[in-house]
C-alpha cells in the first residue's frame, strides 16, 4: 500500500512514518509552500502531479488543511488528518464535510461537539508515543547529569511579543474588567471552558472594533471562538503557566525549558528549548517530576507532552484533562493536580516518595507500549478507512 504523506513540519513526523513502515504502508512525502492556503491554483496543480504518479490508497496529513481535503475530493482520493493542535481553526472550513475526509480528533470534547452537529467524517483517536525510539534513546553519564533535575517544564509561555491578546487596546474600562473576571475564573477550572459563550454582542462588538476577524472564505467559525480561543485561552494559559512555575521555583528547584525566559521566574534555571526527538525524551526520563500545563483551548484531550513524557518513562504531574480517563489512571500512571496550592503539594509528597513515583512511571511506560504507540493509531486508522 502506498500514501501520499504531506511533509509539512509537524511534531512526531517521523513516528508516523515509522508507524505506517511497520503496518507495511509505504509514505511517499508531497510538500508545497501553500499548504495552509484555502485556495491556490499552483497548490493544486502541484497534487494533481504528485496523484498521477501512482495509484495511492490514500493522503495523510497532521492536522486538517482544506486545500488538501478539496483536491482529495477532486481526485476522488480518500484523506485522513491526525489532528494534534487544539484549537485548530481550519476545522471549520466547509470542506470539513467532504466525504473523503477521515478526521482524526484528539480532543474528545471537540469530536463530539462536530459529531453531535451531524458531521459524520470526524473520529475520536488519542494521541501515542514511538516507545520504540524512545527506548533506543541513551544519554551519557555526563548527559544524563545535566539533563536532570527535581521538576521540569517543556514548553512556551505564550510571553512572545506578538502575543494576540496584546493587541487588544483601546477596549472600554468595563469590557477590560469584563474579561479580566471571566478570565481569572477560568484559569480556577479545569475540565470545563466557558469562555466562548460568555462573550455576548456588546464585548464582541468591541473586540471586533480593536482587532477586527473575519471568517475564511470557507470557514463557519464564530467570532467568539477565534477571540476566547485564540486571544484569551492562550494569555490565560500564560498567566497560569508563569504563575505556577514562579511559586513552584520559589520552592524547589525548577528547569524551565521554553522560547522565552520570563523575568517573573527568576529563580528558574532556564535552558532554552530542546531537540524533540533527540533530547527532549531524555529530559523526561531524568526529571524527578514532569509538569504538564495545558493550553486551555485543549478542553478534554490528552496533550502530545503529556504522551511523550510517559512514553519515555518520565514521571507526569498534570491538571486535569477528561480523556486521561479513558486510557489511564491517576495515582497509578499519572497524577493529577486541582489548584497550584494542590500542586505544590503533589511535588513536595512525590519529590519524597521515590519508589512510588518510579512505579507510577513504570506504569504509564507500560501501558503506552501496550495500547499507545503510533503503530497502534496506524493500525486504528487503516481499519477505518480500509
Amino acid at each position: 500500500m502506498k500514501i501520499l504523506f504531506l511533509d509539512s513540519p509537524a511534531f512526531a513526523k517521523e513516528d508516523m512514518i515509522d508507524a505506517f513502515t511497520e503496518c507495511n504502508v509505504t509514505c511517499v512525502p508531497f510538500f508545497h509552500p501553500s499548504y495552509n492556503s484555502r485556495s491556490d491554483a499552483e497548490y493544486a496543480k502541484a497534487f494533481d502531479e504528485a496523484a498521477a504518479k501512482d495509484d495511492y490508497a490514500f493522503v495523510f496529513s497532521f492536522n486538517y488543511f482544506p486545500i488538501l481535503s478539496a483536491c482529495c475530493q477532486k481526485h476522488n482520493l480518500k484523506y485522513v488528518s491526525y489532528v494534534y493542535d487544539s484549537p485548530l481553526v481550519a476545522l471549520y472550513s466547509c470542506t470539513l464535510i467532504n466525504p473523503c475526509n477521515y478526521v482524526f480528533l484528539f480532543d474528545k470534547t471537540t469530536y463530539t461537539a462536530f459529531k453531535n452537529a451531524g458531521i459524520n467524517t470526524v473520529y475520536y483517536l488519542p494521541l501515542a508515543a514511538n516507545v520504540k525510539r524512545l527506548d533506543r534513546l541513551f544519554a551519557s553519564s555526563e548527559s544524563a547529569e545535566k539533563l536532570s533535575s527535581d521538576i521540569s517544564f517543556v514548553g512556551s509561555l505564550y510571553n512572545e511579543d506578538h502575543n494576540l491578546f496584546e493587541r487588544l487596546t483601546n477596549l472600554s474600562e468595563y469590557t477590560k474588567g469584563y474579561l479580566d473576571a471571566i478570565m481569572t475564573a477560568q484559569q480556577k477550572i479545569y475540565g470545563c471552558f466557558f469562555l466562548e459563550e460568555l462573550l455576548n454582542k456588546n464585548i464582541l462588538k468591541e473586540l471586533q472594533n480593536s482587532v477586527p476577524y473575519t471568517p475564511m472564505p470557507d470557514g463557519t467559525e464564530t467570532d467568539a471562538y477565534v477571540y476566547a480561543n485564540y486571544f484569551l485561552a492562550r494569555k490565560i494559559t500564560s498567566n497560569e503557566r508563569i504563575s505556577l512555575l514562579r511559586n513552584i521555583s520559589a520552592r524547589y528547584p525548577l528547569t524551565l525549558y521554553s522560547h522565552n525566559p520570563s523575568p517573573q521566574i527568576p529563580e528558574a534555571e532556564f535552558m532554552g528549548t530542546v531537540d524533540y526527538y533527540h533530547t527532549m525524551p531524555l529530559v523526561f526520563r531524568n526529571s524527578k517530576i514532569n509538569l504538564n500545563i495545558s493550553l486551555k483551548s485543549i478542553y478534554s484531550g490528552i496533550p502530545l507532552r503529556c504522551m511523550d513524557i510517559m512514553g519515555a518513562g518520565g514521571f507526569l504531574l498534570s491538571n486535569f484533562q477528561a480523556d486521561f480517563y479513558d486510557s489511564f489512571f491517576p495515582e497509578e500512571d499519572f497524577v493529577f493536580y486541582e489548584s497550584e496550592e494542590d500542586c505544590l503539594k503533589k511535588i513536595g509528597y512525590y519529590l519524597s516518595h521515590e519508589s512510588e513515583r518510579m512505579q507510577i512511571a513504570a506504569n504509564a511506560r507500560g501501558k503506552m507500549k501496550e495500547a499507545h504507540t503510533f503503530v497502534h493509531r496506524a493500525k486504528e486508522i487503516l481499519s477505518v478507512i480500509c
